[in-house]
């Protein structure tokens, strides 16, 4: 848990966690769900342990838009239930824009990039 921390620490000192913004429960899922009624919406699933992962995070916090963060190590439920309602299988790292409550777009590990993802979500919007 403390490398957790340190690793969080560490990305707000050097200014990456701006537009992420905590996916930690399903309630908070629902809302974003909703939202993509009327916006594309991107969820990122990050794994802390991971160099992949780490990587894609580096890839993701260049994405000016918001960011919905799963950290896996704290919110693995909500990773499977985002799998459970788009059918889409769970990996980590992945990043999936929803637009009307359907993904358009997803990647996960190398395939995860900055310009990748805005692109997806300027065509989606």
């Amino acid at each position: 848990m403390f490398r957790i921390f340190k690793l969080l620490a560490l990305f707000r000192s050097q200014g990456m966690e701006k537009q992420f913004n905590s996916l930690a429960d399903t309630k908070t899922l629902d809302e974003l769900i909703a939202r993509s009624h009327s916006e594309p919406v991107i969820l990122f699933k990050h794994s802390t342990t991971c160099p992949i992962s780490s990587a894609a995070y580096r890839e993701m916090s260049k994405v000016t838009d918001e960011v919905a963060l799963v950290i896996m190590q704290k919110s693995r439920d909500v990773s499977n239930e985002i799998a459970k309602r788009t059918g889409i299988r769970h990996e980590s790292p992945q990043t999936l824009v929803l637009r009307n409550g359907e993904v358009v777009w997803s990647a996960s590990h190398f395939d995860i990039t900055s310009d990748g993802v805005t692109s997806a979500a300027r065509e989606n919007a």
